[in-house]
């Protein structure tokens, strides 16, 4: 079992690694690839699945299809990332990333710097397809490992504060997206920026059915509730760090405060208790452009945390965790082997 083998391997040079904890080369600025596959490699039924080439060798595609390249490319890093006879401890994700350029029509780039949220947002959706996915929770391991479903209720906000009937829709995701409170326009006494800090269950809080919030488009405004109804095995929080306005993209430096074991993401919800254990952190650091990436991840049989950014792998304590800031973090049920 994976999850219980601490046994290092030697390098060619003698020095030793853990298999899965291994650095990723960095092509050009292909940093924040490499963080987000560097996480799902850490998802246990993900894992397990494409580690056997044999569980996806069926599945059939229309003829001259590519995208079942990222399939084979993804289930081949896999491998290579796990490999306890590798004999270095580092891997380059390059055929992956080729495969990644090709499928998303060169929307991801190793020559430019890109977002993590819409790497994974397209590259779950993009697997899911290859996989012959639907919109079924067990139609694919993408959907099985990180589908929920949650309600969203709408009332447009008609002339002078009149509000519309409030009409609800059924939806599913596989990531929820948390905003962070504005930051502050003063400085202190000192005439130094505040750097604010939230609770993690206050950003969750979005989503508990009760909570309402006014949304802009060009020409409606619309007031939202979200509540969540069921929660996947492995939950995907998404903290909206970025935001554009008319000239540039600002970065929102607030700190969120959260629990890294038991996590009680049900009660946040108001649906029963679900206790989570955060596996992987991904982290940006410095403004947004010329920024870096990395992430911190949770190796169970040795029971340690590791940072890595790109080739590099450092053991870090946890209490480090809490002083990043965090962009894309990935829950595990607490109840799962």
């Amino acid at each position: 079992m994976l999850n219980e083998n601490a046994k290092e391997s030697r390098t060619i040079d003698g020095t030793m690694y853990l298999p899965g904890i291994v650095g990723l080369n960095n092509i050009k600025a292909n940093d924040y690839c490499n963080v987000v596959l560097q996480s799902l490699c850490h998802v246990k039924p993900l894992r397990d699945y494409f580690l056997r080439e044999e569980k996806y060798a069926d599945i059939k595609r229309p003829p001259g299809d590519v995208n079942f390249l990222i399939v084979q490319r993804f289930g081949e890093l896999m491998r290579k990332l796990w490999n306890p006879r590798n004999f270095k401890a580092h891997v380059s994700p390059h055929e992956m990333l080729q495969a990644v350029v090709l499928c998303s029509k060169k929307q991801f780039q190793i020559t430019e710097q890109g977002d993590p949220v819409m790497f994974l947002s397209w590259f779950l959706n993009a697997m899911h397809k290859a996989l012959n996915g639907t919109k079924k929770r067990n139609s694919s391991i993408i959907n099985k490992t990180f589908m929920g479903s949650m309600k969203v209720f709408t009332k447009k906000i008609e002339d002078k504060d009149v509000l519309s009937e409030e009409e609800s829709e059924e939806t599913t995701f596989l990531y929820l997206t948390c905003d962070l409170p504005p930051t502050p326009l003063f400085k202190n006494e000192l005439m130094e920026n505040i750097i604010p800090q939230v609770n993690l269950y206050t950003l969750l809080s979005k989503f508990n059915g009760i909570n309402e919030r006014e949304y802009k488009t060009y020409k409606d405004n619309f007031l939202k509730r979200y509540e969540v109804t069921s929660l996947p095995p492995f939950l995907i929080l998404y903290i909206q760090r970025f935001t554009k306005n008319t000239f540039f993209v600002e970065k929102n430096p607030t700190i969120v405060n959260f629990p890294i074991t038991g996590v009680d993401i049900g009660e946040a919800f108001n649906i029963g208790s679900a206790c989570y254990d955060l596996i992987a952190n991904i982290v940006h650091e410095g403004q947004h452009r010329g920024g870096t990436w990395r992430m911190q991840m949770f190796h169970k049989a040795t029971n340690t945390w590791y940072e890595l950014q790109d080739l590099h792998v450092k053991e870090i304590l946890p209490q480090m965790l809490t002083l990043t800031e965090p962009y894309i973090q990935i829950y595990q049920k607490s109840d799962l082997k």
